[in-house]
């Protein structure tokens, strides 16, 4: 593979787990309550950093030449 197509492949990874920290956020807030509210919000906010983090890198490394 490529830089190009892994570097494809791993901001992929990143919008998954931003749509995963949506989804979980969405989750805690309308259907769950107690402790299990606050354990799917803490790994929906991991989630949202980490993919985050991905996206930023991806963005800020530039293009691969």
């Amino acid at each position: 593979m490529t830089p190009a197509e892994v570097k494809e492949i791993i901001s992929f990874v990143g919008i998954g787990l931003l749509i995963l920290a949506i989804a979980l956020i969405t989750l805690s807030r309308k259907k769950l309550s107690g402790i299990f509210r606050l354990i799917v919000s803490f790994l929906a906010y991991i989630s949202l950093i980490i993919g985050g983090l991905i996206v930023v890198f991806i963005v800020i490394s530039g293009p691969t030449g």
